[in-house]
Order: C-alpha cells, then structure tokens, then sequence
C-alpha cells in the first residue's frame, strides 16, 4: 500500500525560542552537515583504518555503490558501502579513525541554521542516521552536544574482534527503521518535540515528532564557525589535507605513484647536491621556501654560535631551517650539556616544543633551553601542504617513518622560515629574567609572527587523546 506523501515546512521558518525543555531528533547527513554524502567519511575511514588498497578498493566500488542507492534502495547502497569499508577490520582501528580523523572533517561541514535549531532544545539531543554508530557517536557527542546516537550497528566477530562488514539489529537505519529506533528511545508520551530532516526517508521518524521541519539541500548553505561548536578540535590525525569526495580520492590516488617518485627524487637531490645548492634544488622540484627576515650572520672565530629558538611543523624543520640560512653547518640537539657543547662550534637549534603540531597553535615551551645561551634568535616556521600531512599522532597509522616522505608527495609543499630580531642581553637569563620569562616570550613572539596562539599544552597533551584512541586495544 502506497503511502500517502507528507510535506513539512522548511527549516526556516522553525521559531526556536522556548524550546530549553524541548527534545529533538536529527538525521546528520544533509540535516545537520551541509553534504548529504557519506561517502567522504567512509573514504576517510577506509584510508585510515585500512590503508591505502582498501580506499582505492572503495573508490572502485563506489559507481556500484551509487546505482544501488539510486536504483535499488537507499539500504543496499549504504549496505554495500558499510561492507567494503569496514569488512574485516579490528573495531578498535575503525573507533580510533572515528575518535582521531573524521571529527575535523565533520566540523568543517555544521550547516548554521539547522545546528542552531538542534542546540535549541535542551531537554534532549538525538541523532538518527543510517551511518554506524561507532562511526559518529565521537562526533556527535563531543563537538555537536548530542545526547545520543541512533544509528547502524555493525557485526563484530568476538573472537576476533574485527567488524564482519554485516549489520546487527535493524540492519539500515532508514526509512521506518528510523522511526522504530526512536519509538525504542523514547516512551509513546514523551516523544520528541522537534523532528529535522533533509529526505523523504526521514519522514517516518519526523512524523513522530510534534513539529517537523524539512532542510532543503544547499551547498553554499552557512557553516557554523569551528570555535562555536560544542566542543573544538584541536589536536587531530589523519594524512589527507582535503575531504575526499569520490574525484578528490580518484585524483590523490593517481598521483601517489608519481607524488612518491618526487619525494625520492627530492630526497636524492638533497642528499646529493652540495649545501649550498639545496634551496635552490627546491626551487626546480617544486617545493616552495620562503625566507623572512635576516638570518644571525655565522659566529666569529672563536665565538659562540647563536641558539635558535623555532617551533615544529614537520620532521623536516632542520633541513628547511638549515637550506633558509644558505646551507651553514648547524646542529640540533635537545640535551641541555651537548647543545652547550654544539654552540662553541657553532649555531644549533633547539625545539621546545615536544612533539610537531599542525594546529595554529603552540605548545608549551619548556624553560629549559632559556639557560643554555644568551645569543637567542626566535625562529618561526609555517608549513603548508595540499594533498597529505607529513605528521602524524604517536605513529597514527603505524608509518611515522614515513612522515616526510607523505610532505614530500605533496604537489607543492611549502615552507616558511621567519628569524626574528636577536634576543638583547637584558632579555636573557644572563639579564637577569627567569628562564620562565624568556622562553614564555619566545613563545609569545613566535606565536604573534604566525598568527598562531599560545597554550600551555605540552606533547603528553597533544599525543594522548589522539594516541588513545590510535592504539587503543580491547
């Protein structure tokens, strides 16, 4: 029997005042992200918890998986695309992945108007999605202020712990599944006040609701700020720089095999050619390198050389900070005794900071390196990559080691190096400042050169969250 077909007014006309005691039920794609396609966010995760074979798999898939969902039925095309993404896969990479990597994605993508509807209601926030649960519970609770999400549950072998790539419970929240799931949430007296969707398919579970309001799609639709959610991202992993849709994926993946021969290529030059020429051999294979301000001019006979003092981006910060002073021996260090040694040689740099960080902020600079020199010359330095990130989160997907190789694939990384004025003596220790004081306005100046901001983080900050999620075992 044909059902009788349902209309609900737009989003924008939803008068959100008085609503602190309502509850709400919310599909994600389209409703409450300005996309209406999963199909980046499995891509994410297929790269990330499965590598690189799995998402070339996936891509291959994906025109299947769309005649599925346009043809077939919107469950057998999600069904398919769960399967391939996650089958076989231990559950606790696929949470890793949905802890670590795809919230950034996802908030880059909050559509305003609906967000502000959703945050409206206090009593209770729901999502109904057909996506996995484990997928973006991470999400909806610690960035858009969720209570709950009610979505695809997938099989997980508990011998082996791996998800089956086959679906527990309902199968595909879809359709009248969507309704069910929220009729078992919630008793038949205390339904939802609001209901919000952006398909005929959620018209079930809106109908439920006392008012219900329709998300007409728009892809210029605002987006709601990343400061304003409910939680910030921060710290987060993953390689790719862009969201993969399905001709973003297909283009990375054909220029991995020629991306990897640059970074050789790269790598053979630098190793090969002598220090003087490296900046310019960047130059020739694409690697952009900007130089600002007035690098310390090489110690006198007999003199000290000067400390310099820079923030981490990538692993290749020393190559990049050593080809912006004209290819100059320089040494780095860390232990306190050897860069006192290094520095009656020559210049050495130092990195407070413990750990890279790609966010536009630094992390606490430990006071020690204040003690070590009164010769201190603050250095800045930004990187930039459209493809791939070159860093990633206590080993994120088991090959740190191939960290620079990643920045290097990039078409046209970048490097900007700034060195700031010298540090005059009566800003050193040996003027008298706490080795606090120093190293706090090093900071400070670094962070105002960048436009970055300032934390007290350190890389126990950074890296636990992020580690706990990647390494977390069952």
């Amino acid at each position: 029997m044909r059902k009788e077909k349902r209309h609900f007014p737009a989003i924008s006309s939803c008068d959100l005042t008085g609503r602190e005691e309502h509850a709400v039920a919310a599909d994600l794609d389209g409703t409450l992200l300005v996309s209406r396609s999963s199909f980046p966010y499995f891509m994410l995760l297929a790269m990330e918890a499965g590598g690189i074979l799995r998402g070339v798999i996936l891509l291959l898939a994906s025109p299947l998986i769309l005649f599925l969902y346009r043809l077939v039925s919107e469950a057998a095309g999600i069904q398919l695309l769960i399967f391939v993404s996650v089958a076989g896969l231990k559950i606790h990479r696929i949470e890793a992945a949905a802890a670590a990597v795809l919230p950034r994605f996802y908030a880059a993508n909050v559509r305003a108007d609906s967000w502000r509807a959703f945050r409206a209601c206090g009593r209770r926030r729901v999502v109904v999605t057909a996506n996995p649960t484990v997928m973006v519970e991470p999400f909806v609770k610690g960035w858009l202020g969720g209570d709950k999400v009610l979505g695809t549950e997938l099989e997980v072998d508990r011998r082996t712990g791996r998800a089956t790539g086959f679906l527990a419970g309902a199968g595909v929240l879809v359709a009248e599944s969507k309704s069910d799931a929220l009729l078992k949430e919630f008793a038949a007296e205390d339904l939802p006040e609001l209901g919000l969707g952006d398909r005929e398919t959620d018209h079930d579970f809106m109908a439920l609701c006392k008012e219900g309001y329709m998300v007409p799609p728009d892809r210029s639709a605002a987006r709601v700020p990343v400061e304003q959610l409910a939680g910030p991202v921060g710290f987060h992993d993953g390689r790719f720089v862009r969201r993969p849709e399905a001709i973003t994926a297909l283009l990375v993946f054909l220029w991995m095999p020629l991306g990897f021969a640059l970074s050789l290529l790269r790598v053979l030059l630098h190793v090969t050619l002598p220090r003087r020429l490296r900046r310019h051999c960047y130059a020739l294979t694409g690697v952009k390198l900007a130089v600002r301000g007035s690098p310390p001019p090489p110690p006198a006979a007999g003199s000290p050389g000067s400390l310099l003092v820079c923030n981490r981006r990538t692993p290749l910060d020393t190559l990049a900070v050593a080809a912006a002073l004209g290819g100059r021996p320089i040494s780095a260090a860390s232990d306190g005794e050897l860069v006192s040694a290094l520095l009656q040689k020559g210049d050495v740099v130092v990195f407070p900071e413990e750990t890279t960080c790609r966010e536009p902020f630094l992390l606490r600079f430990p006071p020690s390196f204040a003690e070590l020199s009164d010769r201190i010359v603050p250095v800045a330095i930004d990187a930039g990559a459209d493809l791939f990130h070159g860093t990633t989160a206590a080993g994120g997907d088991g090959n740190s080691y191939l960290d620079a190789f990643f920045f290097l694939m990039n078409p046209r990384p970048t490097y900007e190096i700034t060195f700031l004025d010298p540090f005059p003596e009566e800003w050193t220790c040996r003027g008298g400042k706490p080795a606090t004081e120093v190293a706090s306005l090093v900071q400070q100046l670094l962070a105002e050169t960048l436009g970055f901001q300032c934390t007290a983080f350190t890389g126990k900050d950074k890296l636990t969250p992020l580690s706990l999620a990647r390494e977390k075992v069952q």
